[in-house]
This record gives C-alpha cells, structure tokens and sequence, in this order.
C-alpha cells in the first residue's frame, strides 16, 4: 500500500529530527538538531523556536509536569511544559567534544534512554544508554555508530530500535525489572533504499520507518513483513510520530543538510499523511 503524504510548514529545519505529540503541550513538537533549537507546531500551522544549546537531540514530555530534552551532551530538565521555560541541566555526561547526543525515547516504566553518536559517524564510537534517577547515564548498547529510533510494542513487551549504518531495525525484549534483552534483527534495509532512522509503533504493532536517504517511510508489520510506503519528495526522512486529537495523523521530519535545495525545495520541511492507523500516546519519563 502506498500512502501519500502532504506538507505541514515550509522548509523550516537543517536537520528536523524527533517529532512527540503530547496533548498536555498543545501539539507537536520536534528539534533541528544541529542547530539546537525546539521547533513547536501552532495550531494556526506557524512554528515557534527555542534554542536551547549546540545541539537538541530529543525530546520528551516528564510525568511529573514539563519536559527533557537531551543536547549535546548533557540532559536539560524543565519543569513547566512551556516552550520557554527554564531548563537545567543534569550535568555533563562525557568529556569527549567528538561525540554527541542522538534520538531517543522512554520505557513503560518511565526510564529515559539516549543513543550517542561521533559527529565524524566514526563506527563504533557510539553507545545507547539508560537514564537512571538523578540522569546518569549506564551504557545498554555499546560501540553503535548512529543510534537511532527507539520505541516499544503496544503491550510493551518488545522494543524497536536503529543503528543506522547497520541497515537494520533491531528488535529487543522488555522486562520491567530487567530491562532490555535479547537484540536480534527485525526488518532489513538494503542500502539502495536508504538507511533507518527514527521511527514509532502504532496501536496495531505497526513499525513505522523514517529512511534517511531514502525518500519514504516504510510500516513493517510485527512480524517483520513491509505492508506500507509513504513516498516523500525529499530524500532525507528522518523520524516519524502520530499525533493529532485522535493520533491519527503520522507526522515526518526531513532533513536540509547536505541537500541541493534546487533538487529539492521542501527538505527541512515537517510533512504529514492519514495512514488509516492509530498511534499511541508518547511514553512520559520519570526525571
């Protein structure tokens, strides 16, 4: 099946990233990462900015009120989930100036996870980590290149996740106390088609897959078999999330950098398409 997808704003990122939809912050949300900025969705359509550092990684709404976002190596608190209100930070979590923070996301329990990345895309330098109370940081996967979309099956009992220059989506198996296990292959990207990046689960177990040099985000179904293309008019997909009153809606980020713009005039712009499947409310962090 072939979905069409639709623009929501201009060309408005150089690298959009990480879109969350939470009703309790009026809409969507999502980052252009290098830049450092958290770009919000009006429902007038316009797009507020915030700049909070050299880099804002991910984003995702607190239970306890406000939200985290993770820059460039350290995770930002607010405690109000105003756009603009004060963030502090937990600390920095490495030393290291070549390696920054990446996509992200949380667990049914509310442990905040963020990937990592070298900005030479060294292979290996990389890990994915697990928040712990006070925002250090343990290692679950180490040695990853571009770690990259992270979400969970509907009963919670699986998750999903990317490293990108392996052309994979992985999946692992959840244990509230144990956390995550058992890392085997879930769906495989050859090459020509682009590279995994972010992506989310639907209310059916649907694995939705933004292709960064690819042009489309794919739906694999649970158990692995592609059932659903939206092909975009940029090359660049970057991430994927459902949103709108009835969650309803898939929403795409894209991505400007390194792109002929004459080529392709709405890279950087956040897309939409009506997939004819419900997502599921974003997963809220304890921090």
């Amino acid at each position: 099946m072939t979905i069409a997808p639709y623009p929501v704003t201009d060309p408005v990122a150089e690298l959009g990233e990480g879109p969350v939809w939470s009703s309790r912050w009026g809409g969507l949300r999502w980052v252009d990462l290098l830049a450092g900025d958290v770009l919000a969705l009006d429902p007038q359509g316009g797009v507020r900015r915030r700049h909070v550092g050299k880099v804002a990684a991910a984003l995702r709404p607190r239970a306890s009120g406000g939200y985290v976002v993770a820059g460039e190596r350290e995770l930002l608190l607010s405690d109000s989930d105003d756009l603009d209100a004060p963030l502090h930070s937990l600390g920095e979590a490495w030393t290291d100036p070549g390696i920054r923070m990446n996509d992200g996301g949380c667990d049914p329990g509310g442990r905040f996870y963020i990937g990592s990345m070298a900005y030479d895309e060294t292979p290996g330098r990389g890990s994915f980590y697990v928040a712990g109370p006070g925002g250090d940081l343990r290692v679950v996967l180490p040695e990853v290149t571009i770690s990259n979309g992270f979400d969970f099956s509907p009963d919670g009992s699986l998750a999903y996740y990317a490293d990108t220059t392996t052309g994979r989506v992985d999946v692992l198996d959840y244990d509230p106390e144990g956390g995550l296990s058992g890392r085997r292959p879930f769906a495989v990207v050859d090459p020509e088609d682009g590279f995994p990046d972010g992506l989310t689960v639907d209310a059916e177990g649907g694995v939705w897959v933004a292709l960064w040099d690819g042009g489309a985000v794919r739906r694999y179904d649970a158990g692995g078999r592609l059932d659903a293309v939206v092909s975009l008019p940029v090359r660049r997909v970057t991430a994927v999330t459902f949103g709108g009153e009835g969650l309803d809606r898939l929403f795409i980020t894209t991505a400007a950098l390194g792109v002929d713009r004459a080529e392709q005039p709405d890279a950087g712009a956040l897309f939409a398409a009506d997939p004819g499947v419900k997502g599921r409310p974003v997963l809220l962090t304890t921090l």
